[in-house]
């Protein structure tokens, strides 16, 4: 592969003037650049960009570590945050821990190896052990989706307790007196609270604490949605309606509903949450808590950008909390029988 001592010697200037072409054109007269770029596309020479962010000391890469790159409401945060990055110049890492705390470590050992400019995370690690062994390496790093403490650094997420309220009054408002909440693992942070925002709703509306029952999945997609759908279908009395963590668990109890002959909204209401593209697009339109994934990626990630940037020394960290949105639709219009 050619090297810009190649580029240089078969334009006859000096390397230094090859970098200047490469970096500074405007400083080179035209002639000499033309004959540089001639030089650079006769031989291939492609330059190192690595070798370019040593010199600078600061890497062009931003790394996202998301917890499930197969649910679309991580997609919309990845490209919410490659639009931020993007116009600043910069690329994304896209990294998925697969909520599993030991991949997360081995990622972010990944990075600092790599020296990455910085890291946007929704951490799998609860115990925070990970990032407790990380922060000592310099890398700034912007919570997505989950709040981090002001001395930490900055973060943007959505206020996940408002979240379970809202669920859980519509499906009071509608007449149901008892729910189902079904969530992923309780050790992230999104689950315990959208459940606490439940607990809230029915202590308001003169409901206890009891009258939300729970199952928990192991994992929060489609299939483990189905695997809940056929624990919720065996319990007694059968629940009115249902409140899911997330769209894809929602999709994934629909589905076990339909294969046991049941209907929604007429059997089992069911309401799921982020609003992601398929939620819409169900064979019944499910109601869902809206997350502005995209917005929240791209906010995250021009806070990381302004952390790193050239005006660093006057950045502030910040602690974004956006409001969700009920979108309500067919999954739950229709009151219960009986």
């Amino acid at each position: 592969m050619a090297g810009i001592k190649d580029v240089a010697r078969q334009a006859g200037v000096s390397v230094g003037t090859v970098s200047n072409v490469i970096n500074r054109p405007g400083m080179v007269a035209k002639e000499t650049r033309e004959r540089v770029q001639a030089a650079i596309a006769a031989l291939g020479y492609v330059r190192s960009e690595s070798a370019r962010q040593l010199r600078a000391g600061r890497s062009r890469i931003i790394a996202l570590l998301v917890l499930d790159m197969t649910n679309p409401f991580f997609v919309d945060v990845a490209s919410g945050a490659e639009r931020a990055a993007r116009a600043a110049g910069l690329g994304v890492m896209l990294c998925n821990s697969a909520q599993s705390p030991a991949e997360e470590a081995e990622y972010l050992s990944l990075f600092a190896e790599q020296r990455v400019r910085g890291v946007l995370i929704t951490p799998a690690d609860m115990t925070g052990r990970n990032l407790a062994e990380f922060r000592p390496r310099g890398i700034p790093l912007v919570f997505v989706d989950r709040v981090q403490g002001i001395a930490e650094g900055c973060s943007v997420s959505l206020d996940d307790v408002a979240g379970g309220e809202l669920a859980a009054r519509h499906l009071m408002e509608q007449g149901h007196r008892g729910l189902v909440y079904i969530s992923g693992p309780m050790f992230l942070t999104q689950c315990q609270d959208r459940r606490t925002g439940a607990w809230q709703a029915l202590r308001e509306g003169g409901l206890p604490e009891s009258a939300l029952r729970h199952i928990e999945a192991e994992r929060m997609d489609v299939a483990a949605g189905r695997d809940a759908g056929a624990r919720l279908l065996g319990m007694s009395p059968r629940p009115t309606a249902v409140f899911c963590a997330n769209d894809l668990l929602a999709l994934g109890v629909l589905q076990a509903l339909y294969s046991a002959g049941l209907t929604v909204p007429e059997d089992i209401a069911l309401v799921g949450y982020d609003d992601i593209e398929f939620a819409s697009a169900a064979a019944v339109p499910l109601t869902s808590v809206r997350q502005p994934a995209h917005r929240m990626g791209r906010m995250a990630a021009d806070l990381l950008i302004e952390e790193t940037g050239d005006q660093a020394e006057q950045h502030e960290h910040r602690q974004i909390v956006l409001e969700p949105e009920l979108v309500v639709r067919g999954s739950t219009l229709s009151r219960p029988r009986g």
